[in-house]
């Protein structure tokens, strides 16, 4: 960036976008980084440390541990306070790693180290916490931007229920069979939520729905995500260059009223996996492609 003189850096939709790093050395550098700020992605990348801003800012949360648990006699305490099935869950994890589920004691016992090995590997940090179970629930996003000028909209929301080893697999807008009130409900919740984080940028909060309808902070990416163009086709709004607008300091205002969706979008990831080796990551060439219908 600096060679070639550009004056800000977007960091696309991977996990160099969660980098707090990155964001850091841009600043130092007087490159603009095209994301929320370092301390917003230090505290919202720390899942714990997420949950404890969300629950200050009395957005809605599956009942956890008190932070990170240190060890199997911590994790034994909070388990039988929370009460089983848990999820053992990396404080800085993403992509489904690091999360075991474990449903009664002896459980907890063997996989509480297979997910902080886990954890460790994947990101360099261990630390994991603990949170209430729910069996097959709706997990929806709600995508936000934010300006550095007061403004924070909820954007829409995306169902992203359909996974497979915790990665998603559909994504849709809006989601469907979503209860006026709830969907209402969900959307000042992702705005709270991102006002109480210090939010700038596009964002998107996750949330997990029982089959009451109640709703439940989950975690919040703190970059733009690759399913963002399913809300950009029934909003009409280009998030990308909405971020670039923010990070060049100009207010972001849109009438909410225009936020309401139009039509329908879904997008789907294709996973290559070898069926006769348990199915694990297949990378090759495709020889073969036949279209749906």
């Amino acid at each position: 960036a600096l060679v070639t003189g550009c004056d800000a850096l977007h960091p696309g939709y991977g996990f160099l976008a969660e980098n707090a790093y990155l964001a850091d050395i841009c600043q130092q550098v007087g490159v603009t980084f095209i994301g929320p700020p370092t301390d917003v992605i230090t505290k919202m990348g720390n899942k714990a440390e997420a949950r404890r801003l969300m629950r200050e800012a009395g957005v809605p949360l599956l009942p956890g541990s008190d932070g990170v648990v240190q060890n199997l006699g911590d994790a034994r305490q909070a388990a039988r306070k929370i009460g089983y099935p848990v999820l053992i869950k990396a404080v800085a994890g993403g992509g489904g790693r690091g999360m075991r589920v474990a449903r009664n004691d002896t459980e907890l016992t063997r996989l509480l180290p297979v997910a902080q090995s886990e954890a460790e590997s994947a990101f360099a940090n261990g630390d994991v916490y603990l949170e209430r179970y729910l069996d097959r629930p709706r997990h929806v996003e709600v995508q936000v931007l934010a300006d550095n000028h007061g403004h924070v909209y909820a954007i829409g929301e995306r169902d992203c229920s359909l996974q497979r080893r915790h990665q998603k697999l559909v994504e849709e807008a809006p989601a469907p069979n979503l209860n006026k009130k709830v969907r209402e409900s969900l959307l000042r919740a992702a705005v709270k939520g991102a006002k109480a984080a210090g939010y700038r940028s596009a964002g998107t909060l996750e949330f997990l729905l029982d089959r009451d309808g109640r709703f439940y902070f989950m975690e919040m990416n703190t970059r733009i995500q690759v399913e963002h163009p399913v809300t950009e086709l029934v909003t009409g709004l280009d998030l990308v260059t909405a971020q670039i607008k923010i990070a060049a300091g100009e207010p972001f205002q849109i009438d909410e009223r225009k936020l309401e969706p139009y039509g329908h979008a879904i997008e789907v990831r294709i996973t290559a996996e070898d069926a006769a080796n348990d199915f694990a990551p297949s990378i090759g060439t495709i020889e073969t492609y036949i279209p749906p219908g």
